[in-house]
């Protein structure tokens, strides 16, 4: 999947310089390709967050930022770019991201919108690809699986939050930068195919455990009373449903990071 990835790139065009961060994995490049090695799993942000370090350290004015898990298309970076240009504005940039094998061709999201309840729900999810979604669009926030970031926005947030580790660290990102100015944008003729969740899959309930408490974090730090109301009770509500003991676990794990998420709100204002 890794290899499959890398090749898109390589052939899509565009890119100046190719960086894997391997969180402990024992991955295997080619020598067209920077590895960087992490003694341990960092998470998705704190990995990331490596490469946007060495992508800083090079100069770079752009970086990319794509899951394992998806295939870029040919020139799938030249819009993305141009927009970037043409905004000073725009802090990220993403593509339109398809459910890979999908016939006919499928949505994964053009965009990311955030619930009543704190929940992050992709636009067009499972949406059949069509001439609503042929146009470019101003979005709330964007998906991490694949997007292209402005180094200056990047500099001025300080990147994902890496205590995250899985899940709502770029909706975090998002709303962040949306504090500073940064709006965000996704460009449709820039396609990538991402196979969904592949790369998480072998998380099992620790996946639904991260969600959960993740989402409870986010609206702590940044929803208005009605939504920590709304995301607090749908935690409650999830208790009857299995996996009981994962849901209690997030409920409680969420409620403790209450105190240290209304902290940052305050600081933030």
């Amino acid at each position: 999947m890794l290899d499959a990835c890398i090749a898109s790139v390589l052939a899509g065009g565009g890119a100046d310089r190719v960086i894997v961060v391997d969180n402990g994995t024992g991955a295997v490049v080619g020598d067209d390709v920077e590895l960087i090695r992490s003694s341990s799993n960092l998470g998705f942000g704190g990995g990331a967050n490596v490469g946007f370090r060495r992508a800083a350290e090079l100069g770079a004015t752009a970086v990319a930022l794509l899951n394992d898990d998806v295939e870029v298309e040919p020139g799938w970076l030249q819009p993305l770019l141009a927009a970037l240009d043409a905004d000073p504005r725009l802090g990220a940039v993403q593509p339109k991201l398809l459910l890979a094998g999908t016939n006919p061709v499928l949505v994964n999201s053009v965009g990311v919108l955030i619930g009543g309840d704190g929940a992050g729900t992709d636009i067009g999810y499972r949406e059949p690809d069509g001439p609503q979604f042929a146009e470019d669009r101003q979005i709330e926030s964007f998906t991490g699986g694949a997007v292209l970031f402005r180094s200056a926005f990047l500099e001025a947030t300080g990147g994902f939050d890496d205590t995250y580790f899985l899940y709502y660290e770029d909706v975090d990102l998002a709303r962040r930068g949306d504090l500073q100015g940064w709006t965000y944008r996704c460009v449709a003729t820039s396609r990538v195919q991402h196979r969904v969740s592949v790369s998480t899959s072998q998380l099992g309930e620790r996946a639904r455990y991260l969600q959960e408490r993740n989402r409870l974090r986010f609206a702590f730090r940044f929803g208005e009373p009605a939504m920590v109301r709304r995301a607090v009770w749908l935690s409650i509500r999830r208790l009857r449903w299995n996996p009981r003991r994962t849901h209690a676990r997030a409920l409680m794990a969420g409620l403790g990071l209450a105190p240290a998420a209304l902290l940052a709100r305050r600081r933030s204002h």
